[in-house]
């Protein structure tokens, strides 16, 4: 083979190899579900620590099409700045005729048809100085939902030192009365596959608000969680989409 032909033959692999790459992209679709609660710890904001993070995760490389999802301060829905996304009376119910924030928040999602989900909350009561993946139970992407938590919560761990307490079905929580349609389990209202529609749906309890105070108001702190996150994120649509 001459050497112009070589030349030509590695050309079309590079430009091939790119194009790839770029449509791929291109079909990525992330939301991003900060916690919009703001009353779940002593002088601490839930939501101010998730939406930094958030915020950190969406600035970083690569970037995909990436929208954040949140209701904070927005008086039109009941429960926009607080709420459990385990409780009936916070998610699916209606209050003077306002839908919960979590119910916008997952509406604005679904309009936007993604490709990955990541809820984004702190724990709390736990003792523990710890990261924690939370997957549906008993739905088609339970598998591929498991890895991608567990990824992002090692991560994460790697990156602040964080214990890793690896990835947990949502109906072993037994928190409040959210119940899965389909399997009749306690469940997270986000990640309900008759909720929410992403196909590889995660949320990420990321440390303690208590005993893991000091690192999450941190900006620092806040900022390589938020790295983190997008990193491993991105290792794992290399990898499998």
């Amino acid at each position: 083979m001459s050497r112009n032909l070589m030349s030509i033959v590695l050309l079309l692999f590079v430009l091939t190899q790119s194009f790839h790459r770029s449509v791929t992209k291109k079909k990525i679709i992330v939301v991003w579900q900060p916690s919009h609660q703001t009353d779940t710890g002593k002088d601490f904001s839930e939501a101010a620590t998730c939406g930094a993070i958030i915020d950190a995760a969406m600035k970083t490389k690569p970037k995909y099409k990436e929208y954040k999802v949140w209701s904070l301060g927005k008086s039109e829905y009941h429960h926009a700045d607080s709420g459990s996304n385990t409780k009936i009376s916070h998610t699916t119910a209606i209050e003077e005729g306002k839908i919960s924030g979590y119910a916008y928040e997952l509406q604005e999602s679904n309009k936007l048809h993604p490709t990955v989900f990541i809820a984004v909350h702190n724990n709390g009561g736990t003792k523990r100085n710890a990261v924690w993946g939370y997957i549906h139970y008993g739905d088609k992407y339970e598998a591929e939902n498991r890895e991608l938590a567990g990824r992002l919560a090692k991560a994460i761990s790697v990156a602040v030192g964080l214990e890793d307490r690896g990835v947990w079905l949502d109906s072993t929580t037994g928190r409040n009365d959210y119940r899965c349609q389909v399997t009749g389990k306690l469940s997270f209202y986000s990640l309900d596959e008759n909720i929410n529609t992403a196909p590889y749906r995660v949320l990420m309890e990321i440390g303690d608000n208590a005993i893991s105070r000091e690192l999450l108001i941190s900006e620092e702190g806040r900022k390589k969680i938020g790295e983190a996150i997008k990193r491993e994120l991105a290792a794992w649509i290399a990898e499998k989409l």
